[in-house]
């Protein structure tokens, strides 16, 4: 692994408990192969584009970093349910790329989250989501094309590594979220994992506080990080019933 630079940012006003302030540890890599991606997901750490990155706040430990079990997953009867609802989607596993369909979804998406839940109005060009999608993504960044008819309706991007998928990022019309697409998403890619024999699945960070974050604790079995290890010390996972 080659590493460029490292260092925590000064705290600042959290994005996810706006009472709390938050600071990411961050790692600037040039080049890494999948074990080594796979061994910073296993401590804790989140791909975005170049940096790797986890929490390292002073005062708050609510962001637990979540693992689904994916060998002995099982999905429940309501999320059997959700899968039947979209049993006209067609989900297709592509390379990473970007198109004039994929910034207009982002967009029209972020948009819609801005006056659902009050997210910050964010709009992207093909520069900008190559730069924080694309790049760095080795050979272990994939997305999921999420199509109705041939209408691409939602876009779930993903890494694999060896014995494990991390989730990294979905985006989606919303005109399908009657149809609970999020949940869809994950459930197509914690089957994919399941069927490819990967034991994990990483869903980034659970904050039970969070309504846009809280929905990651349904997916079971999990297990959460006990603490941020450093380099060299072995990360312990404990599971939750």
């Amino acid at each position: 692994m080659r590493e460029l630079v490292r260092f925590i940012e000064p705290p600042r006003t959290c994005s996810y408990l706006p009472r709390e302030t938050e600071s990411l540890e961050i790692r600037a890599i040039e080049e890494m192969d999948s074990f080594e991606y796979g061994d910073l997901l296993a401590r804790g750490y989140r791909r975005f584009g170049w940096q790797v990155f986890r929490p390292a706040c002073a005062a708050c430990t609510q962001c637990r970093s979540l693992r689904i079990v994916t060998s002995e997953f099982e999905p429940t009867a309501s999320e059997r349910r959700i899968l039947r609802k979209n049993a006209g989607i067609r989900a297709v596993l592509q390379p990473l790329y970007v198109t004039r369909e994929h910034i207009e979804l982002y967009n029209r998406y972020h948009e819609f989250m801005r006056g659902h839940r009050h997210w910050p109005q964010r709009i992207t060009d093909p520069q900008e989501y190559a730069e924080s999608f694309l790049v760095s993504s080795g050979t272990f960044g994939f997305q999921w094309l999420y199509m109705d008819g041939d209408r691409l309706v939602g876009v779930s991007l993903m890494d694999e590594v060896p014995g494990a998928i991390s989730l990294i990022y979905a985006f989606y019309d919303p005109d399908w979220r009657p149809l609970s697409p999020g949940t869809f998403s994950i459930l197509n890619q914690l089957q994919y994992a399941r069927e490819r024999g990967l034991r994990y699945a990483y869903l980034g960070y659970w904050v039970e506080a969070c309504e846009s974050l809280s929905y990651k604790g349904r997916f079971r079995p999990r297990e959460v990080l006990r603490e941020h290890p450093d380099d060299g010390v072995e990360p312990v996972w404990e599971r939750l019933e």
